[in-house]
């Protein structure tokens, strides 16, 4: 008996030793994402798309997509939830972090040799420029190769795909989006660039902005929560989201009348880097496709969401 004990014992030693290096591997690997912005010192300090002198370091401010959008989606299913791809309880989802030019148009796809979205998005681009298809590793594993389990845990909880696997949705907005932004790029994150270094650190700033918005928490303390037997008017939306974020989101609803709401974008210049710098909210430079009345703020398919920690 005392026998066996011990030979517990050891083993419960040597899974807690074997857990502890995987965590201390992955710890070790937390810091290796950061862009070198030591050349950012110095400089002066502006919000994209208000600088009144030309900005010298695209590393060290937003140059090329300076109104960035922060962008929801509220999903009631995610058609994989056979293979538990849930939807988070309680949250909204993410959609991405896009980086729209200042005169609100915007870019997309713009380096194709860091091209990973399986199912290209326009899959040709307006001056002709054929996106091919992604056929090597997903960007899970980038994410794993970093140790950076953490993050891949969070976005599977609050990051969900519809129809496809989430590594998809994360890779298509990678690719049509981050590509565009002149902080990701990979001169930013030299000497001493590892590949998908920018990659990751992408998701990392996606996850940190999203967190800026709780829409769901700030609807539901106004009275605002998912219904099928209830609707809601535009100004009731917006005037709630309004009265924390002191700016006015963009409201994006489908339907033959726009009266199912299923979308948020929160509008921002960046000052500094999009990575570390500082969000100042602007009200929305997109019309909303809502309804004024009868907005629909639909309940989830009970099977289709999961409890969750924040």
């Amino acid at each position: 008996m005392f026998k066996l004990s011990l030979i517990s014992l050891a083993t419960s030693v040597s899974i807690v030793h074997a857990e502890f290096l995987h965590l201390s591997r992955s710890t070790q690997n937390l810091f290796t994402t950061y862009p070198n912005i030591d050349a950012c010192v110095g400089l002066p300090v502006q919000y994209s798309c208000e600088n009144t002198t030309v900005l010298t370091n695209s590393c060290c401010n937003v140059v090329q997509g300076g109104l960035v959008l922060q962008t929801q989606y509220w999903d009631t299913y995610t058609g994989l939830e056979s293979q538990g791809q849930l939807l988070p309880q309680g949250s909204w989802g993410i959609h991405g972090l896009w980086p729209d030019n200042c005169d609100g148009s915007y870019d997309q796809y713009c380096d194709l040799s860091r091209q990973y979205d399986p199912a290209p998005s326009p899959s040709t681009l307006p001056d002709g420029t054929v996106v091919p298809p992604y056929q090597g590793p997903s960007v899970r594993t980038f994410i794993q190769d970093f140790g950076r389990y953490d993050l891949l845990k969070y976005m599977d909880t609050y990051w969900v795909n519809q129809g496809a696997p989430n590594e998809d949705f994360w890779a298509h907005e990678f690719s049509k989006h981050a590509t565009c932004t002149s902080t990701f790029d990979v001169a930013c994150y030299e000497p001493g660039y590892q590949e998908h270094k920018e990659v990751v650190n992408f998701y990392e700033t996606v996850t940190k902005v999203f967190q800026m918005y709780p829409t769901y928490n700030i609807l539901a303390a106004a009275g605002i929560v998912p219904s099928n037997t209830t609707t809601y008017t535009l100004s009731q939306i917006t005037n709630a989201l309004y009265s924390q974020t002191g700016a006015v989101p963009y409201l994006g609803c489908f339907g033959s009348s726009g009266t199912i709401l299923d979308e948020v974008w929160y509008f921002h210049h960046v000052l500094g880097t999009e990575q570390y710098g500082h969000f100042k909210t602007l009200n929305s430079t997109t019309p909303s496709s809502c309804a004024e009345t009868g907005i629909w703020y639909y309940e989830r398919t009970p099977t289709s969401e999961r409890v969750v920690s924040y």
